[in-house]
């Protein structure tokens, strides 16, 4: 059985019970300025929190309108990926404005099982094209997007400040605290993935899904 994936689009009614595009923001600073920071060819690479993303004029739209005034981080996630690995979740939601086109894996908490493992013949893909924004749900499980041509993608990541930073302190490894990853962060790694190295917790059962 092959482990590659369909992919839907965001404007399919399978898309609403992960998220929403975002209409009315207005991207073209941001796009144009996420054209200049890396992209790696063979790897992905993530920055929580950007200061030169951080002073463009969408970044108060964001904070006021999406997150009601709460303090947010505007970051970036790029590079080239055609895995699953892992999936994460917040106890937020994410906002993701796709500065190339690329394609999300996105799956539902309420799936995942008591004793934190989760199919990954579950997950659905869905294409995301260039310049637009999603909401992701906090119950949306999602990790890295992926790659839709060699030249990589780009997407920029919204969030509450201070999410994927370092714990300072982490629970004892016990029921869903075992999936604490990093700060506002749960994570199930795919054994494949490597990331248990890292101390994450491996609970993706199945194909390790790519695109």
């Amino acid at each position: 059985m092959s482990d590659t994936i369909a992919v839907q689009s965001i404007r399919d009614d399978a898309f609403r019970k992960y998220g929403r595009v975002v209409s009315g923001l207005n991207c073209a600073q941001l796009l144009s300025r996420l054209k200049k920071t890396p992209c790696p060819p063979d790897a992905t690479v993530y920055v929580a929190s950007d200061p030169e993303l951080e002073k463009l004029d969408i970044f108060g739209e964001l904070q006021n309108r999406e997150f009601g005034g709460l303090p947010i981080e505007l970051g970036y996630c790029n590079g080239s990926n055609d895995k699953l690995n892992a999936l994460e979740y917040h106890r937020s939601s994410e906002i993701n404005i796709a500065g190339t086109e690329l394609i999300l894996l996105l799956g539902c908490l309420q799936d995942v099982s008591t004793a934190f493992t989760y199919d990954t013949g579950r997950v659905e893909a869905f294409l995301v094209p260039a310049g637009t924004a999603v909401e992701l749900y906090a119950t949306t499980l999602h990790f890295a997007p992926c790659s839709t041509s060699t030249e990589g993608f780009r997407d920029a990541i919204i969030l509450p400040r201070g999410t994927n930073l370092p714990l300072e302190a982490k629970p004892a490894a016990q029921g869903e605290d075992a999936l604490l990853f990093a700060k506002n962060k749960w994570m199930i790694a795919h054994p494949e993935s490597g990331l248990q190295a890292d101390g994450a917790f491996v609970g993706l059962q199945g194909k390790n899904t790519r695109v």
